[in-house]
């Protein structure tokens, strides 16, 4: 492509004389590039490009990108932009030939719910007979393909290549999970949505964003920044929260066509919970004035929630209300999203990706809600992560499970033991009793711990100490299949661990 094409809306501070020059490709892997391709120099967080440009122009890059001073070989052209991560999206978007510029781009954020949110939307615009993607945490699929998700968000070149994979394919509807990593680091500035969904925010992150503050504006970028720029001509814009504080925060900062959903009276979409068991919801919407009776087979209050941001959404992109309600009702579960693993020993099995303490409050609060007897809860946090979130994790699962099971999740390079420890600083030892792993728990005993480093034997407690009418809740890796210790990725998946041990049992 030749550069003036390729440049168009880039913010350069010094360019090319000759815009007629050709790249062969856009790269921001110095191992990648080709002959006469064009390196994007960015900062990662481990990483810096700019430290990789001899490499790029070694393995034949003509053109390098890059936002501060640095020494370029000779022979290669030099252009100098505001921003690098912010080029390589309008590069990238210029490159794929705009594809969010041809489909309906849907962007949910928020700290918890993106991924179930995203699941119920993309039920109900496949029940409208819509050709629908999605990126978000679990995969990325579309048109009955699926591909691994190494981040809930690409980085932007790889977003621009899917978006346009996806036009290819026919795709007209992409629901895309925006993290607050993504929105910091500029990965979706280069899109043109027609609607962002903000679900809520809590403490998460806070290794990354010194703040709540700091991620609130993370997560505000995508409304008063990036919506904006959208040529899209939706009547709505945003789909918020307006029960949490947060994104009443954003309907009193941003001036943009919004739809508020909750069960406040205040909201432009109100939900009322008609009943919730461990089968699912039935609710009553009320859209417009109009009302809509729900089923879902999600279980919890909080997806409640879910479900109205999912439907506030289709609302605005048009989607008929019998559609709404038939596709909220297809969906049977979410993977890792309290997915229930079957058994006929007479007592309930869930996994959950509930890896942060609002998260874990909300779905223990649920179960907690619909129990018969006892909630066992096995638990870790991740290493090289947020520290802080430890011990509040540790106290919510305490307050609220009558057993829990501290475990590893995936320790990645810190010692399995030392997370345990932080976690257990938040347990209260005058109301929660340290049992150990060789002791049962009889009766209705409540409000007791135990330490079982390895993960796998910390399950197999559990379900072998559930009684009838319990629930256990195997909470914090969700959907993953594996486990990271140090640096090595082994394969492991709750689902799979604990099927084993209630076979075992039967």
């Amino acid at each position: 492509m030749q550069l003036r094409h390729l440049l168009e809306s880039v913010d350069i501070v010094n360019g090319p004389q000759d815009t007629d020059a050709e790249a062969s490709e856009v790269s921001y892997v110095a191992g990648k590039c080709k002959a006469n391709s064009l390196f994007v120099a960015i900062k990662g967080l481990q990483h810096d490009g700019h430290d990789y440009i001899p490499d790029a122009a070694a393995r034949g890059a003509r053109f390098i990108v890059h936002d501060r001073e640095v020494n370029i070989p000779a022979g290669i052209t030099s252009i100098r932009v505001n921003d690098s991560r912010k080029a390589l999206g309008v590069l990238a978007r210029n490159y794929f030939k705009h594809p969010s510029g041809s489909m309906v781009l849907v962007a949910v954020t928020g700290t918890s719910g993106k991924t179930t949110i995203a699941y119920l939307l993309e039920a109900i615009l496949k029940t409208a007979k819509l050709n629908c993607g999605v990126l978000g945490t679990v995969n990325y699929r579309y048109a009955d393909k699926i591909f691994s998700a190494p981040n809930t968000t690409p980085e932007s070149f790889e977003m621009q290549k899917i978006l346009r994979e996806m036009a290819d394919e026919g795709i007209t509807h992409v629901i895309a999970e925006v993290s607050s990593h993504a929105l910091a680091l500029k990965r979706v500035d280069a899109c043109d949505f027609d609607l962002a969904i903000f679900a809520n925010l809590s403490p998460e992150h806070l290794d990354y964003h010194r703040n709540m503050e700091e991620y609130f504006q993370a997560k505000k970028r995508l409304f008063g920044e990036i919506l904006p720029l959208s040529k899209k001509k939706n009547k709505y814009k945003m789909v918020i929260n307006g029960d949490d504080e947060w994104g009443k925060r954003i309907l009193r900062e941003i001036e943009l066509p919004s739809l508020s959903f909750g069960m406040g009276a205040d909201n432009a979409v109100r939900g009322f919970i008609n009943a919730s068991s461990l089968s699912g919801i039935k609710a009553e919407l009320v859209l417009d004035d109009e009302r809509m009776f729900v089923e879902s087979e999600l279980i919890g209050n909080f997806n409640a929630y879910n479900i109205m941001a999912a439907a506030t959404a289709a609302k605005a992109l048009g989607v008929t209300s019998p559609a709404i309600k038939t596709g909220i009702a297809n969906l049977n579960y979410v993977p890792g999203r309290l997915e229930k693993v079957d058994t006929p020993l007479g007592f309930n099995v869930f996994v959950d990706y509930a890896h942060k303490a609002d998260a874990l409050r909300q779905v223990l609060q649920a179960l907690t809600d619909l129990k018969k007897n006892r909630v066992i809860t096995v638990f870790g946090c991740g290493g090289n992560r947020d520290r802080a979130k430890r011990p509040l994790m540790g106290k919510e699962a305490t307050d609220y499970s009558d057993l829990t099971i501290v475990t590893s999740d995936n320790p990645r390079l810190e010692d399995p033991l030392a997370i345990i420890a932080e976690i257990e600083a938040g347990i209260d030892q005058k109301k929660i009793r340290k049992m150990s792993r060789h002791e049962s728990l009889n009766g209705n005993a409540s409000h007791a711990y135990m330490i079982v480093p390895q993960r796998k034997k910390a399950i197999e407690i559990a379900i072998n100490m559930a009684q009838k009418d319990d629930i256990v809740l195997i909470a914090g890796k969700g959907h993953e299949d594996y486990q990271i210790m140090g640096t090595e990725k082994t394969p492991f998946d709750d689902r799979v661990v604990a099927a084993e041990a209630l076979k075992k049992r039967e």
